[in-house]
């Protein structure tokens, strides 16, 4: 639903209740991220096996990535065998340079899959004025389910295609098509008349959808993108047209009321450290990391209520249940948690707080093994209580895995996306500018992810 612009007083609001943030020690909030070569084994292995699946579940011939596969690599159930996510895509095209970089692949491989994948885009999908349909058919490339023209979803999969271009910038017929795609994206058409509110989608049956990307949310990357298009730009203005309504929880406070995920996506390939929001003074990556320490602790209070949580057994993000499909999250605290963990959650904030974030997923891969750990890695999500454990994996899941992965490690993906030049005029536009904050010495000498 739209809402009202947010008026310069609750942007000081904000403001004062970030700047208010205590200092986290010993975590996140340090100069330098931990030591990673302690945990280079664990970390290696964890990522192979997500590119595993991006290399395994991905159409050699329309460069389409499935959304879900069985986590021994079994085939899926027919109805959801060939179903691809176009989120899925931009985290395999980021794959693929990681794959080439790490050895898992050689570059030739990773190229011809890239161009596979670039052309089917550029040539064959279907599409509304550049944007993508959610959900493909991935051998046949058409849309199924009459999903929908999906904006989120065709910026994550841009997140993709513009790491792709700069770090296979040698090949010519890349950088063409990638150029191609975003350029042909009329992001203005988007708005639906709005000033700056960006719509969830369209459907050829209904036209827009009736909501709008209105409040914190994994949006800041399709609002990036829009606003430094070389073409067909949306305002400058757009990037303050959304809510930045506070929350906290235990003493961490930070904006957003989403699922965990939803400060991880646009964070794998915008590199937000050491920026500050003018006007506001938000510092979207500290954000990302206080969101974090504060669903951690949530976790552990829900302890009281569930055994599945526990100091190093946390995460919820949507997710499969033993009851379907669960779009859960928290704080606060969402009236469907039935004590499931989800390792992605913890996962995907590695880049932001690894201690955490690593000493959760080596104690699952300890107490569960091969139960929960497997050909692609982590399950979906299990309930360690009732025994229930997901019999696949997401794409998308492991994708934000291996680039928050990457990211800790080497800063790898936030380096080649940040080379294009739109990355650059994004920030500038939106106010975000450099800054001597809590976290600005991450990106100093002696820091493995400068």
């Amino acid at each position: 639903m739209t809402s009202a612009p947010v008026t310069i007083v609750k942007l000081h609001m904000i403001a004062l209740l970030l700047m208010m943030l205590p200092p986290v020690k010993g975590l996140a909030g340090q100069d330098r991220y931990p030591a990673v070569p302690a945990d280079g084994a664990f970390l290696d292995d964890l990522s192979q096996r997500a590119f595993r699946f991006f290399w395994e579940q991905t159409d050699p011939s329309t460069g389409l990535t499935r959304d879900r596969a069985r986590v021994d690599g079994s085939p899926q159930l027919p109805h959801l065998r060939n179903v691809s996510n176009i989120a899925a895509c931009g985290f395999a095209l980021t794959a693929l340079a990681a794959g080439v970089e790490r050895g898992w692949v050689k570059p030739e491989e990773a190229r011809g899959r890239a161009l596979a994948t670039l052309r089917f885009f550029a040539e064959r999908a279907e599409h509304q004025r550049g944007w993508f349909y959610h959900w493909l058919d991935a051998a046949a490339g058409k849309r199924i389910w009459r999903s929908e023209i999906s904006s989120i979803d065709t910026a994550l999969l841009l997140g993709g295609i513009l790491t792709a271009r700069q770090y296979f910038s040698q090949d010519p017929e890349i950088v063409r098509l990638a150029t191609l795609i975003y350029e042909r994206i009329d992001f203005p058409w988007m708005l639906n008349g709005d000033r700056g509110l960006i719509s969830h989608g369209w459907t050829p049956e209904d036209g827009f959808l009736p909501y709008r990307w209105d409040q914190y949310s994994e949006h800041t990357l399709l609002y990036l993108l829009a606003i430094a298009s070389p073409t067909h730009p949306v305002p400058a203005g757009a990037w303050r047209a959304w809510r930045r309504d506070p929350n906290s929880y235990a003493g961490q406070s930070f904006i957003g009321s989403a699922p965990l995920f939803t400060f991880q996506y646009s964070h794998a390939w915008v590199d937000f450290r050491g920026r500050q929001e003018q006007g506001t003074g938000i510092d979207y990556f500290q954000n990302s990391v206080t969101a974090t320490l504060a669903h951690r602790i949530f976790c552990r209070d829900l302890a009281r209520d569930f055994a599945s949580y526990a100091e190093d057994l946390w995460g919820i993000s949507p997710s499969d249940s033993l009851n379907g499909y669960k779009a859960w999250g928290g704080p606060p605290r969402d009236a469907s948690i039935d004590g499931t963990i989800v390792p992605s959650a913890a996962a995907g904030s590695l880049m932001f707080t690894p201690e955490i974030s690593l000493a959760a997923l080596k104690a699952m891969r300890r107490r569960f093994g091969e139960r929960l750990y497997g050909r692609y890695g982590f399950r979906n999500a299990f309930n360690p209580v009732t025994g229930w454990f997901s019999e696949d994996v997401i794409g998308i899941e492991l994708g934000i895995t291996l680039l928050s992965a990457e990211n800790l490690r080497s800063g790898f993906v936030w380096k080649w996306f940040m080379k294009n030049p739109e990355a650059a005029r994004a920030l500038e536009r939106a106010g975000l500018l450099p800054y001597e904050g809590p976290l600005a010495n991450r990106k100093r000498a002696g820091n493995p992810a400068n």
